[in-house]
């Protein structure tokens, strides 16, 4: 079916519909990557659950293709369709803290860096990812890992109850004892199920953190130390390490610009004593190029976002479960071979707290794997794609050593790595559970879980 009239559809759905012909289109259809450049028939823009649901039934009445957006920022661009519809939540903003109870009723349209900084207002946290544009709909269903993962866990370990937009335009509350399949297959297995439009998290306290940017020259040996350092810190300390040529920062000095470097941010989440005590053997891994540790409020963590900022890039993640320095000299010298405008290999130490939840709790299931490694490669112009995307398929070949991907951090690979993200039993349980909930597989423009076509018995 073709929506050849959309005119009429705004009041219709008893919400805000952006069609082609209108002056913000092109605006409304772009997502953060500008790898993707899709034209959607129409991006509707609900304010309410209720209207999410009249959308949702459109796309299924229509057989239109149904693309969920909280923040845009999918690495395989799921966040918008081409000649479907686009269901943009960014409308939905509403955020409720209850600053006695430690909890906080949040719309999936929030931002990581909004939420954070409302509830820093309170001396709270939930931790999110290391960007503060991204929507919370996206991080949280996949999964979330940032900066408290290893002292609070993932996202979805501080997610107490959801409300969904089912399949056949139901909106439901989901807990751990209401719809607790759909509760455990929400907490991973992303946007299979539904439309997530409200979410209950657990807060912590989080006065301030310690923390900032450390760069450090990237040789074998303190890239190799880095990620040994990072392991045997205080479960209060993550840290996010880019091994990539330095780029023209203000505080960087110009000796230094193109050069190899390992650019971390490492946030300490407690006082400021243990937290520079605790930050000490990074800073002695060599003499830092720049240095911005210091004690600030949470928020801060998070870069300013440039909304004009859409780039080109190719990326391939993976778990690591072995580090050496033979890992970090292939990881030098793949970066130095480079012809990307800006090449770079992302590191970020796990365990702590995310390890201790059972595998089998969550539809995230890489509980005890050792590290994420992302290998990315950012380009000027698309007819480079094809160059740069063998450039990263080697490299991350070179690194991998056996299957597994988190799905947040999944381009658009094929159905056998989204398996990869889901091992073990945890596919055949996602798939019973998407034939329950929806087994025509309207939700579909994500990393798809087709439903079982049979339908074995769900925990």
């Amino acid at each position: 079916m073709e929506l050849t009239d959309v005119s009429h559809l705004g009041a219709d759905l008893g919400t805000r519909v952006i069609a082609p012909h209108d002056p913000d289109y092109d605006k409304a259809r772009r997502v953060f990557f500008g790898t993707f450049d899709r034209r959607p028939a129409l991006i509707a823009r609900p304010t309410a659950a209720a209207d999410v649901a009249r959308v949702v039934s459109l796309a299924r009445e229509s057989g239109l293709e149904l693309a969920i957006r909280s923040g845009g920022h999918s690495g395989a661009g799921h966040g918008v369709s081409e000649g479907g519809i686009v269901l943009d939540l960014s409308d939905m903003r509403a955020l409720d803290i209850d600053p006695e109870g430690r909890t906080a009723w949040a719309e999936t349209g929030l931002t990581a860096g909004e939420y954070t900084s409302a509830a820093a207002a309170h001396g709270l946290s939930t931790g999110f990812g290391d960007a503060g544009s991204v929507g919370i709909g996206g991080i949280t269903l996949g999964g979330g890992v940032g900066y408290l993962v290893r002292k609070h866990g993932m996202t979805i370990d501080d997610l107490l109850a959801a409300e969904i937009v089912t399949a056949d335009g139901r909106l439901l509350h989901v807990d751990a004892e209401s719809h607790p399949d759909l509760f455990w297959a929400i907490r991973g297995g992303g946007g299979n199920f539904g439309v997530a439009t409200r979410f209950q998290f657990r807060l912590h306290e989080l006065e301030s953190v310690v923390g900032g940017m450390l760069i450090l020259p990237a040789t074998p040996e303190v890239i190799a130390s880095f990620v040994a350092a990072a392991e045997a810190a205080p479960e209060e300390l993550s840290a996010v390490a880019n091994v990539m040529p330095a780029p023209p920062l203000p505080f960087v000095p110009a000796q230094h610009h193109g050069q190899l470097v390992v650019m971390a941010t490492l946030v300490y989440a407690g006082a400021e004593e243990p937290g520079v005590r605790a930050l000490t053997p990074f800073r002695a891994l060599a003499s830092p190029i720049a240095d911005t540790l210091r004690p600030m409020p949470y928020p801060e963590i998070y870069p300013p976002d440039d909304a004009d900022y859409r780039p080109l890039a190719v990326a391939r993640s993976l778990f690591l479960d072995a580090f050496d320095r033979g890992a970090a000299e292939l990881i030098v010298e793949r970066l130095r071979a480079a012809s990307a405008s800006m090449a770079v290999a992302q590191l970020r130490v796990l365990g702590g707290a995310m390890a201790r939840v059972p595998s089998e709790a969550t539809a995230f299931a890489h509980r005890q794997r050792r590290m994420i490694v992302n290998v990315a490669a950012l380009y000027p112009s698309a007819d480079e794609a094809p160059l740069h995307e063998a450039w990263v398929a080697a490299f991350a070949s070179a690194l991998r050593e056996d299957a597994g991907v988190y799905v947040n951090f999944l381009g658009d690979e094929g159905e056998a790595r989204v398996r990869e993200a889901y091992p073990g039993s945890t596919w055949d349980r996602l798939a019973a559970i998407k034939a329950r909930y929806d087994p025509t597989n309207l939700f579909r423009v994500n990393h798809n879980i087709p439903p079982a076509t049979t339908r074995p018995s769900i925990p």
